[in-house]
């Protein structure tokens, strides 16, 4: 009996895992520009992208569960362990900043492209003539670009091709105004560019401010619960008899439901410091 409901338990706190991880994954495809292609494919892709540490990590926190479930008689630790092992740290780590490091990108590449303008060249010429120099989170976007130009494109629909494929705000309304001083020419792109610097230099500095304000509460909330695992394995290993309550059919779902409750708590810290991503206004046409 008391192992039917702890397994019972097990399948609760895989579950609440399972939903929390297709909540945090809804923002990443709505933030994806390609077709869905299903939750097998995306998890195998994922799993490519990893670095191999951590698909060790993963691997060595998946064999370490049953081996402590064997060992301490406890089959709720089979899945509990390796979700603390597996989803707190994702949850806890510095989330990704595409739209700073794309903006960054961004303002040093319009710096280059308003520097050749001072040799005469028209923005399509600078544009192709600092192609080679564009940062690395552009040299792709920044090749297609060309690519276009050279097949006759417009600079319109070629700068918003660029902008579809950066998908990101604050790169809409850089690629607009290159847009506007590619159509001006001459001095009025220079100054349409100079301004654009100036504006994506404030840009910037308010997104590095916020991203740091958003960063405080991550990392008290990651040394509280550092401390916390650090006492509880402690206490596995200097008073055993603590644990003894949540061995029972009833403290497995209470331990269950602790578990899902402070993961849940850290999904919501999660969303809090990550903000959706503003809305776009820049299309090309199909």
């Amino acid at each position: 009996m008391g192992v039917s409901v702890a397994a019972a338990a097990g399948a609760a706190l895989c579950l609440g895992i399972v939903l929390i991880v297709a909540g945090l994954r809804r923002r990443e495809r709505e933030l994806s520009t390609g077709p869905s292609t299903g939750l097998w494919v995306t998890g195998l892709e994922r799993w490519r992208t990893m670095s191999r540490g951590r698909q060790a990590w993963i691997v060595a926190a998946l064999a370490l569960g049953p081996l402590a479930a064997a060992v301490s008689g406890w089959p709720l630790a089979a899945v509990l362990l390796p979700a603390v092992l597996i989803v707190v740290p994702g949850l806890l780590t510095q989330p990704a900043q595409p739209e700073i490091d794309v903006l960054a990108g961004l303002d040093r590449w319009v710096r280059l492209v308003s520097t050749s303008l001072t040799s005469g060249k028209s923005v399509r010429d600078a544009i192709v003539a600092t192609r080679a120099q564009a940062p690395d989170v552009l040299k792709e976007p920044v090749a297609r670009l060309v690519a276009r130009l050279d097949q006759r494109w417009t600079m319109r629909d070629a700068l918003f091709a660029m902008a579809d494929e950066l998908n990101l705000a604050d790169a809409d309304a850089v690629l607009a105004a290159l847009s506007v001083a590619a159509a001006r020419g001459g001095g009025g792109a220079r100054v349409t560019l100079g301004a654009l610097t100036d504006s994506l230099q404030d840009r910037l500095r308010a997104l590095r401010e916020v991203a740091a304000e958003r960063a405080k509460p991550r990392a008290v909330v990651r040394q509280v619960t550092v401390i916390t695992l650090v006492v509880l394995a402690m206490a596995v290993f200097m008073s055993p008899q603590f644990f003894a309550p949540y061995t029972t059919p009833m403290g497995s779902l209470l331990a269950a439901a602790l578990a899902a409750t402070y993961l849940c708590c850290l999904v919501m810290l999660r969303r809090k410091t990550v903000p959706p991503p503003a809305p776009r206004f820049l299309r090309s046409q199909p």
